[in-house]
């Protein structure tokens, strides 16, 4: 396997991931998610155009768009604190299960093939985005969350989904919120604090699962690599606040259809590539 890039490949790669960035740091913003719903399908491409082994070419996808959520996280949570839209019990109630989801999450990673973390990314994506086409006060189960038992598990899945699909939370967060009578406004905002709870233990996680692989491409960390991270990050940073300013200014049903377009197209995605990869 050939993971060195032909001349002039090097730059194609660092405009793709900058734009990539750029993208992130927008949805992130605007949907209250750490991007890696895009990031994740955008590397793995990239990854494949540079000779990375398929056997690891999703654990690597998945592993280096949770460490981008990172910082991108950071400042959309950050600018949506600032407008006074997060609900900080939900994050004190939600995070340790989360937490503990997230350790689950790694281990099961650790042990399983790309084209099981592509099925998984299907099947979440697909039935998020089918609920927010949807709409309607039929998906209503109250108007408060719920107590334990019911939030521990629930808070534990999505920890779980989103390191198995290398996102932040924010889809499935913004979803139970709203089931329970939040706002889409004030969902997506306090959706936009588990990006952090999810992507730091995840990250460190992805990084002891593939150390010491064979056939990583340079400068990689187990399965994070760092040059996808240098490039990548920085611009996501810096568009997140354009996405919050963008995503305060539209209503809620077509921040919902936006919501809903977005999941879509990640699992029409990679249900091409499970089909005809």
């Amino acid at each position: 396997m050939d993971l060195s890039l032909p001349n002039g490949d090097l730059a194609w790669l660092t405009v793709t991931l900058l734009a990539g960035g750029f993208i992130t740091g927008i949805l992130s913003g605007l949907l209250g998610v750490g991007g890696g719903g895009i990031l994740v399908p955008i590397l793995y491409a990239l990854f494949a155009a540079i000779g990375v082994d398929d056997d690891i070419r999703m654990h690597l996808a998945v592993g280096t768009s949770l460490a981008i959520i990172i910082p991108t996280s950071l400042r959309s949570f950050y600018s949506h604190y600032r407008h006074g839209a997060v609900d900080m019990d939900v994050i004190r109630r939600l995070g340790p299960p989360v937490a503990a989801g997230v350790i689950l999450g790694v281990i099961i990673a650790s042990f399983v093939d790309s084209a099981f973390l592509k099925i998984v990314y299907v099947v979440a994506a697909g039935l998020l985005s089918l609920k927010l086409f949807a709409g309607g006060a039929r998906w209503q189960f109250g108007t408060s969350l719920p107590g334990n038992p019911v939030n521990s598990l629930v808070g534990g899945f999505i920890g779980v989904i989103s390191t198995l699909i290398g996102i932040g939370g924010g889809v499935f967060i913004s979803s139970y919120l709203t089931m329970y009578g939040r706002f889409i406004h004030q969902a997506v905002a306090t959706s936009s604090g588990f990006g952090v709870v999810i992507a730091v233990p995840a990250t460190i996680g992805y990084m002891l699962a593939g150390w010491g692989m064979p056939e990583l491409p340079p400068g990689s960390l187990g399965y994070v690599s760092m040059l996808g991270v240098a490039i990548v990050t920085p611009a996501s940073v810096l568009a997140a606040p354009l996405g919050v300013r963008i995503g305060h200014g539209i209503s809620r049903r077509k921040l919902e259809i936006v919501f809903g377009v977005f999941l879509m197209s990640v699992a029409l995605r990679f249900l091409y590539d499970l089909t005809y990869g």
